[in-house]
């Protein structure tokens, strides 16, 4: 655990400083992070240069907490390493179940390790930082107590996961399900399902729109193929279950199933109860429209990983069940698959230095030449100021009350733009970028101050937009 903490918040320290994490999402987070350090809680600049509240987006009033540690360590690179520490502690819950059901010191040992290896565990340590991660250990943790039948410790973590993201409570209603299922306490795990389910409704339904300034809730809009609204997306469901398939196991959705469950060696096909936890966030990744919920790489698996990791553990307690000698072998093989399921698709840099390796953002965590340029370009805009930046730069930069995506300039004094990474408005007109950049280099009213390797710095030189 303390070397997966110390290696993931180095690599993604790198990755910052390589300028691989940028105002979406490592900026806006820090931005939200920073307000509320300021006594403005989850304060954001939204796309349309209006300052709103982070809730209009997501419902992750986690943020909150991280205030307190924004003053003693007031960098993004604070969120990036206490995302790896508290992922890399979710190994102690998946030893202790381990230790517990399958009964093997060795083997509560190895499945830590296979959770610490599981690639989907790294890809979500080191996708910038997003609050949902934070949603797996503490998943880990909830189920750990709630397998113990410790009721006040499970609401602790499952309150604290609750608070990642709008979704994770139906994670949470799920695992009541299982836990009515397979204990028998059909009165507790009802009650946790119907409070999971109210906690998702009441995020989707009232407090996404109420901070919204559309008035209306941004989370249908990523199944629009199915409908906009509970009632459109539940009626095509009964209707047209040939159309839900169809979108939910197309390539990307085989791909993205085949990526979670092999390096797990199938091993969950034994426990299909605790599968059941999984569905929730399973169902919405693979309905969405939005591509990267479909992949490992991004932080979507958050609610995903505890539920697998958990049904392989117990998946190899009844695999092993009155075969004490076969504990440890299983462990051993989970490790060993795990291990090869790494070098396919893990995060782990070393991979690319050998035939076949992983290659996939290799090199995201070397800081080059051009990184150092643009580093020097970014300290030349003071602290406070408002600023308009593309997106690789913004991480940088968002650590402010105002903070606007270029080519959005309204009331900026400073504009930051890399033209070798675009930016993030570039992705509806690839152009964006460099017709906003030639704009602002015939505006009198703008000096360039920094101009090396495609990194630019221009000054307001006057009030007038």
């Amino acid at each position: 655990m303390a070397a997966y903490a110390a290696g993931f918040s180095a690599l993604s320290i790198l990755r910052y400083h390589s300028f691989n994490a940028g105002r979406f999402d490592l900026g806006n987070m820090t931005q939200a992070v920073w307000a509320t350090a300021h006594g403005h809680p989850l304060a954001i600049t939204n796309l349309a240069g209006d300052q709103a509240s982070r809730l209009g987006s997501h419902v992750d009033p986690i943020l909150v907490l991280f205030a307190p540690l924004w003053w003693l360590w007031p960098s993004p690179s604070m969120l990036l390493t206490a995302q790896a520490v508290a992922i890399a502690l979710g190994a102690l819950p998946v030893y202790w179940l381990a230790q517990k059901h399958i009964g093997s010191d060795r083997a509560g040992l190895g499945f830590a390790l296979a959770y610490l290896l599981y690639p989907a565990t790294e890809w979500l340590t080191l996708n910038e930082f997003h609050p949902v991660a934070l949603a797996c250990p503490a998943l880990l943790y909830a189920f750990w107590y709630l397998d113990e039948d410790r009721f006040a410790p499970f609401a602790a973590f499952a309150v604290l996961a609750a608070l990642t993201k709008e979704e994770i409570p139906l994670v949470i209603a799920a695992m009541g399900l299982w836990y009515a299922l397979s204990r028998r306490r059909i009165a507790a795990g009802a009650v946790i399902a119907v409070l999971g389910v109210a906690l998702t409704a009441i995020s989707i339904g009232l407090i996404m729109p109420h901070f919204n300034e559309e008035a209306s809730s941004r989370f249908y809009q990523r199944y629009g193929t199915l409908g906009q609204s509970p009632g459109d997306i539940l009626g095509t469901l009964v209707a047209h279950p040939v159309r839900v398939l169809e979108t939910a196991f197309d390539r990307a959705g085989a791909h993205y199933l085949m990526h979670l469950l092999i390096p797990l060696a199938f091993l969950f096909a034994g426990a299909p109860l605790v599968l059941l936890i999984a569905l929730p966030e399973l169902g919405l990744n693979l309905l969405s429209a939005t591509h990267t919920q479909t992949s490992i790489h991004h932080h979507y698996t958050a609610g995903l990983i505890p539920p697998l990791i958990v049904a392989s553990v117990l998946g190899s307690a009844r695999l092993t069940r009155g075969r004490e000698r076969a504990r440890a072998p299983v462990a051993l093989a989970a490790v060993v698959v795990m291990i090869a399921a790494n070098f396919w698709l893990g995060a782990i840099p070393l991979w690319r230095e050998l035939p076949g390796g992983q290659g996939f953002q290799a090199y995201a965590s070397h800081v080059s030449t051009h990184d150092r340029i643009a580093d020097r370009a970014v300290r030349l805009i003071p602290d406070g100021d408002v600023v308009s930046a593309t997106n690789s730069l913004g991480a940088h930069l968002s650590a402010r009350k105002r903070f606007l995506s270029f080519p959005y300039v309204e009331d900026a004094r400073w504009i930051a733009a890399d033209e070798t990474q675009p930016g993030y408005a570039d992705r509806w007109d690839p152009l964006a970028t460099a017709k906003g950049i030639a704009r602002v280099r015939r505006n009198p009213r703008w000096r360039l101050v920094f101009s090396e390797d495609g990194v630019l710095v221009f000054k307001r030189t006057s009030s007038r937009t």
